[in-house]
C-alpha cells in the first residue's frame, strides 16, 4: 500500500519526523536545494532580460540522480507534502520540488513547522496549504539580484582592481569597514584631563565648576581646580531613586549571533552551524528532538503555548513573585518572520537535564538560548540607584553606585550578564567628608572602535541590510574574498578591499550603499506581501544598473600589475603578478602576445598522522580549486580522504580517522564524536 511521501531538506531531520508520523508517512531529504539558476543567456544570468526576466532553471551539479529518486518516490505516494524550512528560502525549494516533480495542485501540501518536536510536528499536518507564490517570488528576486550584480561586479572587479567579487549585501557591509577604518584613521586625540577625590568610604569624580559640566583640556587646568579645593568637602545632596532593570527580548539571528560571540567566543558562522543542529535534532536516549525552534528569524514573538508553560516553570521554580510579562516591539516585523523567536522547544528540558547527550559547545548556546527565552518571561530586576553630590569652592563631585533589591530575571540570566553592586554608604545633606588624596588623571578621546563580528551583525540588522541568514555568510566571504582581516577579533580591511570600495563607489555610489540596499529589502518585502510585481523591480533596477556597469567597464582605470623583478624566458618582457581564480600567479606582461606563466613550485609536503587503511602518511593537499583536504600519500593506489584536519586518533567504532572541527573531535565516517 502505498504511502503519503514528506519531503525535507536536511537529511538528519528525516528519522525523528517518520517516527512522530507514524507508518502511513515516508520521509525523505531533497539535501537542501536541488535546483539553481543556469548561466545561460546573456551574461550568464540565467534569465530572458527581454521576457520580464524569466529565470531558466537547472538541476545543481550532482543533484540529477536525487531529483530522479524524489519523482520516482513522489509518483509512488498517495500524497507529497513539502516541508522545508519556514522561511522564504524553504518555500522557494518546496516550489523547485513542485515543479521539477511535476507535482499538480492536487498532489501535495506545504506543510511548516518552527520546531521538530512531535506535538508540533503532528499538529502542522492538520493545517497544511498551497505554495505561497509571492514568498516565492520575493527570494526569486533576491537570487537574480545577486546574481546579476555579483557576476557583472565581480568581473568587473576582477579585470580592473584584482578583487575577486562583488555583492549587493557584501560590497556594502565592506563599506561600512571601510568607512569605519577611515574615520579611525582621521580621527585626531585631544587631551582631556579628570579629577577623583578619594574619602575614606567612596572616590567621587569632579562633574561642575561654577555651575558649568567641567571640561579641563591641559593638566595646567586641572591643577589650577586643585590648588583652590580645600581638604573638606560637604555632601549637599543624596539621592536615592528605585529602577528597574528590564529583562531582555528573546533571541532573533543576530542577537544569538552577537551574544554568542561575546559571551562564549564563537564566530557568527559556528553558531549557526551549532544552532542548525540544535533545531534539526539531537539524539535523546532512544528519541530524536528539536531542542531549539528554527534559527533564522527577526520575530521575537513567542507561542501561546511556550508562554504559558514558561510562566507555570517559573512559579514552580522560582515563585510567583518572578513571573513576569510578555514584551513587545514597536519594531516592524516583515511576512518572512511570521514565525517564533529563537526559543526552547519545551521549557521543562533544562540544559542540565541534556547536558550529557550534547558536545561542550552545543550545551553552551543551548543554555544561553534556553536561559534568554525563560528570562524574557520573567519580572524586570529592581535596584536602588544612589547618587552622592559633594561640594567644594564652587565645585562639585559626584560618586554614584546601586544596590540590587530584587534579582528578577537576573535569577536565570545573571552568568550572562554583568550586573556588579556598589554600595555607597548613607550619608545626609551637610555631613562634613575629608579627603584622603585628591589625583589628577590624563586621558586622550579614542575614535570609534573597529568592528567586530557582534557589532558588524547589530549594524547591518539596524541599517536593514541583508537578513537572518545572510550575517553570517555575508562575513565569511569579506574574509574568505581576502578584502578583510580578523585581528585581535577586529574586522580590518585589506589594501584589497579598500580600493574595491574606492571603485565601487566611484562608478556605483547611487546603488553600493546603505539606503538603496535597505531600500531594496523593503521592495522584497513588499513583494512576499504581494503589494510589489516582482518583475517590474527587476527592470527597474537592471535599467539603472547595467548603463552604470557599461561606463566602469570603459572608464575605470585597471590597476597596474605588480612587477616581479624577474623577464619572461621566451619574450624577454617583464614578468608580472596576475590574480586569477585559484589566487595569484606570475605572467608575462606580453598576454596576449606571450602566454607564458611560471610553473608554481610544489610546497613541502605536510605530513599530518598514519594511514589506518595501508600504514603510509596521512598529507595536507589541495585540490584544484585550491581547497585544503587529508588524504593518504599512496594515492591512487590508497584512497583514504577526509576535508577535517586529522587528530591521529582512530574512531573506536569503526577504526575510521577522528578529525577536528569547530572544537569538536568527531569521526570521519559514522557518527561517533569523542566526548
Amino acid at each position: 500500500m502505498s504511502k503519503n511521501l514528506v519531503i525535507v531538506e536536511s537529511p538528519t531531520k528525516t528519522k525523528a519526523i517518520e517516527k512522530y508520523l507514524g507508518s502511513e508517512y515516508k520521509v525523505v531529504s531533497s539535501k537542501g536545494h536541488i535546483r539553481d539558476l543556469s548561466t545561460s543567456g546573456k551574461y550568464g544570468f540565467g534569465v530572458d532580460l527581454e521576457n520580464h526576466f524569466e529565470p531558466k532553471y537547472e538541476p545543481i551539479k550532482g543533484k540529477k540522480k536525487d531529483i530522479a529518486t524524489l519523482k520516482k518516490e513522489a509518483k509512488a505516494s498517495k500524497k507529497v507534502y513539502l516541508a522545508t524550512d519556514p522561511d522564504r528560502e524553504g518555500e522557494a525549494i518546496s516550489w523547485h520540488l513542485k515543479d521539477a516533480l511535476d507535482l499538480k495542485d492536487e498532489d501535495y501540501e506545504r506543510v511548516v513547522f518552527n520546531e521538530i518536536t512531535k506535538g508540533v510536528v503532528k499538529e502542522a499536518f492538520n493545517h497544511t496549504r498551497k505554495i505561497d507564490e509571492d514568498l516565492v517570488h520575493s527570494q526569486e528576486t533576491r537570487r537574480i539580484l545577486d546574481r546579476i550584480i555579483g557576476f557583472r561586479l565581480s568581473k568587473l572587479m576582477q579585470s580592473k582592481t584584482g578583487g575577486k567579487s562583488a555583492g549587493r549585501v557584501q560590497s556594502v557591509a565592506l563599506k561600512l569597514i571601510v568607512d569605519r577604518e577611515r574615520e579611525i584613521q582621521a580621527f585626531n586625540e585631544e587631551e582631556y584631563w579628570t579629577i577623583t577625590a578619594k574619602f575614606k568610604e567612596i572616590s567621587a569624580d569632579l562633574d561642575t565648576i561654577n555651575g558649568n559640566k567641567a571640561e579641563l583640556k591641559t593638566e595646567k587646568d586641572a591643577q589650577d581646580v586643585i590648588d583652590k579645593l580645600d581638604k573638606e568637602f560637604t555632601i549637599s545632596n543624596y539621592e536615592t531613586k528605585p529602577k528597574k532593570k528590564a529583562s531582555k527580548f528573546p533571541f532573533i539571528t543576530s542577537t544569538m549571533q552577537q551574544e554568542a560571540i561575546s559571551k562564549l567566543g564563537f564566530s557568527s558562522k559556528k553558531t549557526m552551524q551549532i544552532a542548525q543542529k540544535l533545531y534539526e535534532g539531537i539524539d535523546i536516549e532512544s528519541d530524536t528532538v528539536g531542542l531549539i525552534t528554527y534559527m533564522r528569524t527577526d520575530s521575537i514573538r513567542l507561542s501561546d503555548e511556550f508562554i504559558k508553560s514558561g510562566y507555570a516553570f517559573i512559579e514552580e521554580n522560582y515563585g510567583k513573585d518572578y513571573v513576569g510579562y510578555v514584551k513587545t516591539s514597536k519594531k516592524k516585523e516583515n511576512v518572512q518572520d511570521a514565525h517564533e523567536a529563537i526559543r526552547p522547544s519545551s521549557i521543562n528540558r533544562t540544559p542540565d537535564s541534556v547536558k550529557q547527550y550534547l558536545t561542550k559547545d552545543e550545551f553552551k548556546l543551548y543554555e544561553l538560548i534556553y536561559a534568554r527565552a525563560l528570562a524574557s518571561l520573567m519580572k524586570d530586576a529592581k535596584v536602588n540607584s544612589t547618587t552622592i553630590t559633594l561640594e567644594n569652592n564652587n565645585t562639585t563631585f559626584k560618586a554614584t553606585g546601586q544596590v540590587l533589591v530584587f534579582d528578577g530575571y537576573l535569577k536565570v540570566y545573571q552568568k550572562f550578564e554583568s550586573s556588579e553592586d556598589k554600595i555607597l554608604p548613607k550619608y545626609k545633606a551637610g555631613d562634613k567628608l575629608v579627603s584622603d588624596e585628591i589625583i589628577k588623571e590624563q586621558h586622550f578621546t579614542k575614535p570609534l572602535a573597529r568592528y567586530t563580528e557582534a557589532k558588524l551583525i547589530k549594524a547591518m540588522e539596524e541599517l536593514g541590510i541583508g537578513r537572518p541568514s545572510t550575517y553570517s555568510s555575508t562575513i565569511t566571504t569579506l574574509t574568505q574574498r581576502g578584502y578583510v582581516n580578523i585581528s585581535e577579533k577586529k574586522l580590518v580591511p585589506t589594501e584589497i578591499g579598500i580600493t574595491t570600495t574606492d571603485k565601487l563607489q566611484e562608478f556605483f555610489s547611487n546603488l553600493i550603499n546603505v539606503k538603496y540596499t535597505a531600500k531594496m529589502e523593503e521592495d522584497l518585502d513588499k513583494i512576499a506581501e504581494g503589494k510589489k510585481v516582482w518583475y517590474k523591480i527587476l527592470e527597474s533596477f537592471y535599467k539603472d544598473f547595467e548603463p552604470e556597469v557599461k561606463n566602469a567597464f570603459d572608464n575605470m582605470e585597471k590597476k597596474q600589475d605588480e612587477l616581479t623583478g624577474e623577464v619572461c624566458p621566451n619574450c624577454g618582457k617583464p614578468m608580472v603578478i596576475k590574480n586569477g581564480k585559484y589566487g595569484k600567479f606570475e605572467a608575462c606582461s606580453g598576454y596576449p602576445d606571450c602566454k607564458y606563466i611560471k610553473p608554481k613550485q610544489k610546497s613541502a609536503t605536510v605530513e599530518v598522522c598514519k594511514c589506518p587503511k595501508c600504514g603510509g602518511m596521512i598529507v595536507e593537499r589541495k585540490t584544484k580549486k585550491g581547497k585544503i583536504f587529508y588524504g593518504c600519500g599512496n594515492f591512487p593506489k590508497c584512497k583514504v580522504a577526509v576535508w577535517d584536519k586529522p587528530n591521529g586518533e582512530l574512531c573506536p567504532q569503526c577504526h575510521s580517522l577522528l578529525v577536528e572541527k569547530d572544537d569538536v573531535i568527531k569521526c570521519s565516517s559514522c557518527y561517533y564524536v569523542k566526548q
